[in-house]
């Protein structure tokens, strides 16, 4: 009997020693990730504005047909031939 005792005794300090290290080791954790957590919320908080728009596209659509309008008067006196009118309109539009 008192082997099968000494046996019980030796696993249930076994058990418990193994259950507070487990316990300590997942407070470590969570006190780890708590940390990184609070690190990152920080950070995000200090990360720069996204930058503005861009300008509008009607503004940029607006230059666009003036030029093509002068190409195309450009081209309607003869400065111009076709093969340039082509690619400074592809240039344009690109």
């Amino acid at each position: 009997m008192p082997g099968l005792l000494r046996g019980v005794a030796r696993t249930a300090v076994v058990a418990g020693t193994a259950t507070a290290v487990s316990n300590r080791v997942s407070r470590r954790q969570q006190g780890r990730w708590a940390q990184q957590e609070a690190q990152q919320q920080y950070q995000e908080q200090q990360a720069p504005p996204p930058p503005p728009p861009p300008a509008a596209p009607a503004d940029d659509m607006t230059s666009k047909i003036d030029q093509l309008k002068q190409l195309g008067d450009l081209k309607a006196q003869g400065v111009l031939t076709e093969a340039e009118f082509e690619a400074q309109k592809a240039r344009i539009l690109g």
